[in-house]
């Protein structure tokens, strides 16, 4: 006999030992079972709880002792048949998550880096929250009190395309921006903007999202790193919760 087959049915080496020495004995307590599988003492009992637990054994008691009978073999059709049929359910409840799971796949493997330079270049990395869905956020740290007129009226064009997207903003201010730049950003809906924790200002500021951090500096030189990493931002979104926890709100 091939036993592979009862292997791929989802029998054990050991189950198919007791299984095939019940049938040939009948009736039978676990000593001659013992001797015929050849199968420890100390795992029979395990095996035949299991064997009846999948419906391909019995027993019955006869003067307080138990004597163990292999099921009929048409019941290994049966058994092979529902374990086909909860193989085919547990196929069907994966491909329901598979896209989620592989999402999740792409995000973690997908590493990269760019540089950008120039106010231009800034932008464009900037831009990159595009790729945000409605209900989203975005978040920065540290932006500089100092900025070009230019810089301004084009924050001001992307609040309104955020807005009509649907994509929230979290922003962290310098603490020496003045508070006309934060009640602009604040009248934004979707946008909340405060400053920096007391004692902290950084000449970079940071942009969050997704699985991507923006490091952007604009004076010497205007120069922007975008690092698409999960693990990375993962990290920065940590600093800025921290930050947004000691942050203040413009007095009103």
């Amino acid at each position: 006999m091939n036993k592979q087959i009862l292997k791929d049915a989802g029998l054990t080496e050991g189950e198919i030992k007791v299984y095939l020495a019940l049938l040939e004995l009948g009736d039978t307590t676990t000593g001659p079972l013992v001797d015929k599988s050849g199968v420890a003492r100390s795992i029979v009992y395990q095996i035949l709880e299991r064997l009846i637990e999948k419906g391909l054994a019995s027993y019955i008691v006869k003067d307080k002792t138990k004597y163990y009978q292999a099921a009929d073999p048409n019941k290994l059709l049966d058994y092979a048949q529902k374990r086909k049929e909860e193989i085919d359910n547990n196929v069907k409840e994966i491909e329901k998550i598979l896209p989620d799971l592989l999402s999740k796949k792409k995000l973690k493997d997908t590493s990269s880096a760019k540089i950008y330079f120039g106010m231009k270049g800034i932008r464009t990395a900037h831009e990159g929250t595009y790729r945000l869905k409605k209900g989203e956020s975005f978040y920065y740290l540290g932006i500089p009190a100092s900025q070009p007129e230019e810089q301004h009226i084009y924050w001001k064009k992307d609040h309104l395309r955020r807005i009509k997207a649907g994509i929230k903003s979290q922003v962290l201010f310098n603490r020496d921006t003045d508070p006309e730049i934060m009640k602009n950003r604040n009248s934004f809906k979707g946008c909340d903007a405060r400053y920096m924790p007391k004692g902290i200002t950084t000449p970079a500021s940071f942009l969050i999202y997704k699985d991507t951090v923006v490091i952007s500096v604009q004076d010497p030189q205007q120069i922007a790193v975008e690092i698409r990493n999960q693990d990375i931002k993962d990290s920065f979104q940590a600093y800025f919760d921290n930050f947004w926890k000691k942050s203040t709100k413009l007095k009103k």
